[in-house]
């Protein structure tokens, strides 16, 4: 038996995105069809940016929590949200949490660590890359960041909030986003964070001039390794 992943959502196409990792990755570990046990709650993405527009991070959290208890209720063994911007709220809530949380920084910064980077490029929206999510975790590993200038961190946040999250993937958007990483890659970058669980839809190694750091498939990634470890345990003992 593998462990039972819960996941707590925010916006549809990451928390989907992570979803579809999970399941098509699983048959590496499980065989032909197989994956962990996933359960997904989400409350409407309009109740988040009620709090996200007030600067309201505590009462974020609080909607993450209602999510974790009623993930905990349906069987789930841990948790992971995929998306980036309202992991800011997780400090308000960890202590009071159901279940153990997998935190999706903690998971880029490690694999940055593991590829050998030094210094990153932070994209996401404009509440995540001003936030201290990022800087704390990177730093935690001895890594450095860079972050785009004020005047593209408010456009990369109103082109995410305004199409990607809705599923729009329009190539006047690619474009920006591949000029935002070839700025900051002249800045001395060497890789980049996708930093919102959308910007892996239209952004990859493919058309990149950084390597990319895809926080959605390695949460993804991180929490199916877990979920099996599980299976992995039992089975040597």
């Amino acid at each position: 038996m593998t462990a039972h992943i819960g996941i707590v959502a925010c916006t549809a196409e990451g928390a989907s995105l992570c979803y579809r990792t999970i399941v098509h990755e699983g048959a590496a570990h499980l065989g032909t069809y197989g994956h962990p046990e996933v359960s997904l709650h989400t409350h409407s993405l309009a109740e988040y940016m009620k709090h996200i527009d007030r600067d309201d991070w505590q009462g974020v959290g609080e909607l993450m929590l209602s999510s974790a208890r009623k993930l905990a209720k349906a069987g789930a063994d841990f948790l992971i949200c995929p998306d980036n911007t309202i992991h800011q709220s997780l400090p308000f809530i960890e202590s009071r949490s159901p279940l153990p949380w997998l935190h999706i920084a903690e998971v880029v910064a490690n694999q940055a660590k593991d590829n050998g980077y030094r210094r990153l490029a932070l994209t996401g929206t404009q509440w995540l890359v001003e936030s201290d999510v990022y800087p704390q975790r990177l730093g935690a590993v001895g890594l450095e960041y860079v972050r785009p200038p004020l005047e593209q961190r408010r456009e990369i946040s109103r082109r995410i909030m305004t199409e990607l999250v809705h599923g729009e993937f329009k190539p006047a958007t690619v474009a920006f986003f591949q000029q935002v990483i070839s700025d900051l890659k002249e800045q001395g970058c060497d890789a980049v964070v996708l930093g919102c669980t959308e910007i892996p839809l239209i952004i990859n190694d493919e058309n990149s001039s950084l390597p990319t750091l895809d926080s959605t498939r390695l949460l993804a990634r991180a929490a199916l390794a877990r979920a099996v470890a599980v299976r992995q345990n039992e089975s040597a003992s």
